[in-house]
């Protein structure tokens, strides 16, 4: 199906631009009675052909028709078809040299744009499995260290020393399966396997979902939460938009080194809501600024946004997702220190009943 559409652009763009030649020769013929440069926006159109279109077949087939209809239309005798003169045999041969040059040329570019592209995705692929591989390789290492103590050392353990270290396996355990969630929800929606579908949403009952899930993942961490006073519904993937939010409020909680508060705010303008997540923390480093939703990590000293390494997976999925609904995020450092991320979705228009 791909195939036949691109067939049927290519044929388009020929059939267009080979009419648009022809009317711009008979213009200048009989309007401005002006024949000399008749062929040379024949040889335009068969340049424009091959360079737009894909492969050889369109702008060899437009130089053969355009020296067929240079030879029938606009060289005497006119309207006979007559290949002994000179003239149209050269025009001919210059048409399809043109066409066949520009084509491979075109091709040749393509496909080193496609290889660079490629070769861009395994690197950025090897990099972020690097990274991931990190980040996964010390809770595993800390959980399988638990776990062995608990075994052997069971009968000299404390209740109190038992239950630390069965926590800390859970914490880490939480945190391999959030960032397992991350990368499966990453790879699916830049590969179209998920399909948004979007409900009404009430945003205070979103909010009051999100920060349930967030206070039993961090009860001692304190949100200032402020919202408009009217009811505001957004069409959205709950589920999704959830995680965007809980992504952004556990890397300030990760990152932000030196926070001592930090809110989301929600405000609407113009039919947009506007979702602003600040902290008064460290701020982000201005260089990963322009990375830091690729899921992408360059250095093993540097951090993003604070003091722990960080393969910016769950900032990877929030770019996913609010792509995938149409809108847009960003992150700014504040001039009052602290960093602010703020992305927008489109509002759906309430109706009061005044009665």
């Amino acid at each position: 199906m791909k195939k036949f559409s691109l067939y049927i652009k290519d044929s388009l763009i020929t059939i267009t631009l080979l009419c648009a030649a022809l009317g711009l020769s008979l213009l200048f013929q009989y309007i401005f009675e002006v024949q000399e440069h008749v062929t040379t926006i024949f040889v335009f159109a068969v340049f424009l052909i091959s360079l737009i279109t894909k492969g050889y077949l369109y702008g060899v087939l437009s130089a053969f028709l355009s020296t067929i209809a240079v030879n029938y239309a606009f060289t005497f005798p006119y309207f006979a078809l007559n290949f002994t003169i000179p003239v149209n045999m050269i025009s001919g041969i210059i048409m399809i040299a043109i066409a066949v040059f520009t084509s491979a040329l075109t091709t040749k570019l393509k496909q080193h744009e496609a290889t660079k592209a490629e070769s861009e995705k395994e690197r950025m692929r090897a990099n972020l499995l690097r990274a991931v591989s990190h980040d996964l390789r010390t809770p595993l290492t800390t959980i399988y260290g638990s776990s062995t103590t608990l075994l052997e050392n069971n009968d000299t353990l404390t209740n109190e020393q038992r239950v630390k270290i069965i926590t800390g396996i859970k914490e880490d355990s939480d945190w391999l399966v959030r960032m397992v969630e991350n990368l499966l929800s990453v790879t699916k929606i830049d590969s179209g396997q998920v399909k948004i579908i979007k409900t009404p949403t009430v945003l205070e009952e979103l909010i009051d979902s999100v920060m349930l899930k967030f206070k039993k993942r961090y009860p001692t961490q304190k949100v200032k939460i402020e919202l408009p006073d009217d009811v505001i519904i957004i069409p959205m993937d709950a589920i999704l938009i959830e995680q965007v939010i809980i992504n952004i409020l556990e890397n300030a909680v990760q990152h932000a080194k030196g926070m001592t508060t930090l809110s989301l705010q929600v405000s609407v303008l113009d039919n947009r809501a506007i979702f602003e997540i600040k902290d008064n923390g460290c701020g982000i480093n201005p260089k990963y600024l322009d990375t830091l939703f690729t899921g992408y990590y360059t250095s093993d000293n540097d951090v993003v946004d604070g003091q722990k390494k960080n393969a910016g997976i769950g900032l990877s999925v929030c770019s996913s997702i609010i792509k995938a609904h149409g809108g847009t995020i960003i992150a700014e450092n504040l001039e009052s220190g602290g960093a602010v991320f703020r992305f927008e979705l489109d509002t759906e228009e309430v109706n009061y009943d005044t009665e």
